[in-house]
């Protein structure tokens, strides 16, 4: 008699591994998704910092850094969070979000 097929356990032995178009959507959402939720935080904290006072360059450099930061951290959540649609939401949903706001706040600059 031949056992019936099951799925693949994961290094837990409990829940089956994911598949390959799981983990490419993952990796895709924390490289695209990430990029643009790291373009958005850019954008507008160089923004807030020059309405704020600060000279562009010393915001563009400050704000540069933090997003090497950023990034790393959407890269390891859309891999650690529950649900990818949630991950591709909140990252390209903020990003655009962020975007917008940094272009708006930026028209009133002098």
């Amino acid at each position: 008699m031949e056992p019936t097929a099951s799925p693949r356990p994961n290094a837990i032995g409990t829940t089956p591994a994911p598949s390959a178009a799981h983990v490419a959507s993952r990796a895709a959402a924390g490289l695209l998704g990430g990029y643009g939720f790291t373009f958005g935080v850019t954008t507008l904290g160089i923004v807030l910092a020059v309405f704020a006072g600060m000279p562009y360059g010393e915001a563009r450099t400050l704000l540069y850094l933090v997003a090497f930061l950023v990034f790393i951290a959407a890269f390891l959540w859309a891999f650690a969070a529950r649900s990818v649609y949630r991950v591709w939401g909140v990252l390209a949903g903020c990003g655009v979000l962020m975007s917008g706001a940094a272009w708006a706040l930026s028209r009133a600059l002098p």
